[in-house]
């Protein structure tokens, strides 16, 4: 998959990776296929189990987009309280998605594993960012243009996966 798309602009890299990777993963949670009640997976790791939760799939579309040359300042993976059934529900559980900025002003487009089609971050009502993160940094919020508020070193999950991918030849 990344070989046959290095070439194609950004919009169409977007689209190929977010429906690779929503149709090969099925979703499942930690403890059934890691026995942990939190494991965040490698993109090799995700693809070996062909199982995995929402981290796994963003974590997946991240690596995949950084390989395609997706500069990071562009991609924040995002953890959010999404309104499972919609934006008037009021079921509501912990979810991650991926955010791509266009431009630092423009509203983000969001890959998501619970929807085939990427959106602007306006039309998905159904979610409430929390915080969003990525190599060079945690932000407290999720405009592109906003300085990090921190380290990435607050997220140990992070910190472990960053040198798993490492070792497995992501940079």
């Amino acid at each position: 998959m990344l070989d046959d798309n290095r070439q194609l602009p950004v919009d169409v890299k977007l689209r190929k990776v977010n429906e690779f990777f929503n149709r090969r993963l099925e979703f499942v949670d930690d403890q059934t296929v890691w026995g942990k009640s939190d494991y965040w997976a490698t993109p090799f790791e995700a693809m070996t189990k062909g199982k995995g939760d929402c981290e796994d799939f963003v974590i997946a579309k991240y690596f995949s987009l950084r390989d395609l040359d997706v500069p990071d300042q562009q991609l924040r993976l995002i953890y959010v309280r999404a309104r499972l059934g919609g934006p008037a529900s009021a079921v509501q559980q912990a979810h991650m998605v991926l955010a791509f900025y266009p431009t630092p002003e423009a509203d983000p487009l969001i890959l998501d594993n619970l929807i085939t089609d990427i959106r602007p971050a306006a039309r998905r009502s159904d979610l409430a960012p929390v915080f969003s993160f990525n190599r060079e940094g945690v932000f407290a919020g999720v405009a592109a243009g906003g300085r990090a508020a921190g380290g990435t070193e607050r997220l140990s999950a992070w910190q472990d996966l960053l040198l798993r991918a490492r070792r497995e030849g992501f940079d």
